[in-house]
Protein backbone atom coordinates (compact mmCIF):
# COMPACT_ATOMS: atom_id res chain seq x y z
CA UNK A 1 0.00 0.00 0.00
CA UNK A 2 1.50 3.67 -1.03
CA UNK A 3 0.07 6.86 0.07
CA UNK A 4 0.26 10.28 -1.69
CA UNK A 5 -0.11 13.18 0.95
CA UNK A 6 -1.27 16.49 -0.53
CA UNK A 7 -1.30 19.82 1.44
CA UNK A 8 -2.58 22.78 -0.08
CA UNK A 9 -4.28 26.40 0.94
CA UNK A 10 -7.67 27.45 -0.21
CA UNK A 11 -7.86 31.25 -1.26
CA UNK A 12 -10.33 32.30 1.87
CA UNK A 13 -12.61 33.66 -0.94
CA UNK A 14 -12.14 30.78 -2.89
CA UNK A 15 -12.97 28.49 -0.12
CA UNK A 16 -16.42 27.09 -1.45
CA UNK A 17 -15.52 26.79 -4.70
CA UNK A 18 -12.68 24.75 -3.84
CA UNK A 19 -14.01 22.30 -1.54
CA UNK A 20 -17.11 22.00 -4.56
CA UNK A 21 -14.62 21.28 -7.25
CA UNK A 22 -12.89 18.98 -4.76
CA UNK A 23 -15.73 17.00 -3.89
CA UNK A 24 -17.74 17.44 -7.75
CA UNK A 25 -14.79 16.93 -10.28
CA UNK A 26 -11.30 15.20 -8.52
CA UNK A 27 -13.19 12.44 -6.38
CA UNK A 28 -14.58 10.78 -9.46
CA UNK A 29 -11.45 11.38 -11.15
CA UNK A 30 -9.84 9.12 -8.30
CA UNK A 31 -12.36 7.17 -7.87
CA UNK A 32 -12.09 5.75 -11.62
CA UNK A 33 -8.30 5.08 -11.17
CA UNK A 34 -6.91 1.51 -11.28
CA UNK A 35 -5.06 0.92 -8.20
CA UNK A 36 -6.90 3.73 -5.89
CA UNK A 37 -8.14 2.80 -2.78
CA UNK A 38 -9.74 5.52 -0.61
CA UNK A 39 -9.08 9.30 0.52
CA UNK A 40 -8.97 10.90 3.44
CA UNK A 41 -9.38 14.64 3.18
CA UNK A 42 -8.48 17.05 6.85
CA UNK A 43 -9.34 20.38 7.32
CA UNK A 44 -7.72 22.32 9.71
CA UNK A 45 -9.45 23.08 12.78
CA UNK A 46 -7.89 26.62 13.04
CA UNK A 47 -7.61 27.65 9.27
CA UNK A 48 -10.45 26.01 7.30
CA UNK A 49 -8.63 27.24 4.04
CA UNK A 50 -6.06 24.74 4.89
CA UNK A 51 -6.33 20.96 3.49
CA UNK A 52 -4.44 17.63 3.63
CA UNK A 53 -6.17 14.83 1.66
CA UNK A 54 -4.21 11.29 2.22
CA UNK A 55 -4.98 9.07 -1.51
CA UNK A 56 -4.06 5.20 -0.67
CA UNK A 57 -2.57 3.39 -3.41
CA UNK A 58 -2.54 -0.33 -4.38
CA UNK A 59 1.30 0.45 -4.76
CA UNK A 60 3.69 3.08 -6.06
CA UNK A 61 3.02 2.14 -9.73
CA UNK A 62 -0.15 3.21 -9.53
CA UNK A 63 0.33 6.22 -7.54
CA UNK A 64 2.91 7.28 -10.22
CA UNK A 65 0.55 6.62 -12.95
CA UNK A 66 -2.34 9.11 -11.71
CA UNK A 67 0.39 11.20 -10.75
CA UNK A 68 1.83 11.08 -14.18
CA UNK A 69 -1.24 11.07 -16.45
CA UNK A 70 -4.14 12.73 -13.95
CA UNK A 71 -2.76 15.06 -11.66
CA UNK A 72 -1.16 17.91 -13.81
CA UNK A 73 -5.15 18.17 -15.24
CA UNK A 74 -6.66 18.26 -11.19
CA UNK A 75 -3.76 21.02 -11.03
CA UNK A 76 -4.77 22.77 -13.55
CA UNK A 77 -8.66 22.41 -11.68
CA UNK A 78 -7.54 24.32 -9.04
CA UNK A 79 -4.56 27.12 -9.68
CA UNK A 80 -7.12 29.73 -9.57
CA UNK A 81 -8.14 28.29 -6.34
CA UNK A 82 -5.37 27.89 -4.38
CA UNK A 83 -2.50 30.32 -2.66
CA UNK A 84 0.52 28.33 -3.93
CA UNK A 85 1.34 24.61 -5.68
CA UNK A 86 0.06 21.88 -3.54
CA UNK A 87 2.77 20.14 -2.17
CA UNK A 88 2.78 16.58 -2.64
CA UNK A 89 4.92 13.85 -0.11
CA UNK A 90 4.93 10.04 -0.29
CA UNK A 91 5.03 7.57 1.71
CA UNK A 92 4.57 3.68 1.77
CA UNK A 93 1.79 2.24 4.50
CA UNK A 94 3.45 0.51 7.53
CA UNK A 95 0.24 -0.35 9.72
CA UNK A 96 -3.57 0.79 9.18
CA UNK A 97 -6.62 -0.37 11.21
CA UNK A 98 -8.82 0.61 8.50
CA UNK A 99 -10.31 -1.98 6.77
CA UNK A 100 -10.50 -0.89 3.42
CA UNK A 101 -6.89 0.34 3.47
CA UNK A 102 -6.11 -2.96 5.23
CA UNK A 103 -7.56 -4.89 2.30
CA UNK A 104 -5.73 -2.82 -0.46
CA UNK A 105 -2.37 -3.27 1.64
CA UNK A 106 -2.76 -7.21 1.31
CA UNK A 107 -3.04 -7.06 -2.80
Amino acid sequence: MFTRVVEVRAKKDKLSQFTNTLNDKIMPLLREQPGFVDIITLVSTSEPERMVSISFWESEAAAQRYNEQHYPRIREMITDLTESSPRVQTYNVDTSTTHRIAQGKAA
